[in-house]
């Protein structure tokens, strides 16, 4: 979801929420923020539960970043992707989380992860699929992707998000999450001692300058 202060439709705010007229600003901008949050809530809790492991705890952690993108919120309002500022203050408050406990993330323990693994990397044989019952070495190699690749692992095949949702998260174009996925299995293959996933293609390459490969 983009938004922009200047962007809009009479009768509606930036966010396309439905306003009376002499709403009072205060309170369009709480129906604005009340409608963004009520469109991405749920993914962010998905997200942050898989990083801190438990209900509870991504709840607290949402909540955080929900106080903080509401405080501000007519400064980030202003920014060119609401979404993709929103996506950074999420992960800026589930690392404080995990910094204030000393853990790492909780990825390599939750469900969606281990049924995650089967899909990740395609290759000829079944039996290759033996190096990732090692989930702490898949979890170290996916810990040490590059940021956007890591991401676009998580959202696009722990949490299932469509490539279109994980582009507006980023604040980049579709073409680019391919790019990082390719990117990111090619590296992963690479750091567990896999072969190169048998679905790409020479012409994948001319697609690879976005992705920092």
């Amino acid at each position: 979801m983009r938004a922009r202060a200047d962007r809009g439709v009479p009768g509606t705010d930036t966010l396309g929420v439905p306003l009376s007229p002499g709403e009072p600003p205060e309170r369009r901008l709480a129906l604005t923020f009340d409608a963004f949050d009520a469109h991405h809530h749920r993914l962010w809790l998905r997200y942050a539960h898989t990083q801190v492991g438990g209900r509870a705890a991504a709840e607290s952690v949402v909540d955080s970043a929900c106080a903080r993108l509401l405080a501000h919120w007519p400064h980030v309002l202003l920014q060119e992707s609401v979404a993709r500022y929103a996506w950074a203050v999420l992960k800026e408050e589930v690392a404080h989380w995990l910094e204030a406990r000393g853990l790492r993330p909780a990825l390599v323990d939750t469900a969606a992860f281990h049924a995650a693994i089967r899909k990740l990397l395609r290759y000829e044989s079944p039996d290759r699929f033996a190096v990732l019952q090692d989930e702490i070495a898949l979890y170290s190699a996916i810990s040490r992707l590059p940021e956007r690749q890591y991401d676009v692992i998580v959202l696009r095949h722990v949490l299932r998000i469509p490539d279109e949702v994980v582009a507006e998260y980023l604040g980049v174009e579709l073409a680019t999450v391919h790019s990082h996925v390719r990117h990111a299995r090619r590296r992963l293959a690479k750091d567990l001692g896999l072969p190169a996933p048998v679905t790409e293609t020479e012409t994948e390459a001319a697609d690879d300058t976005e992705a920092g490969g």
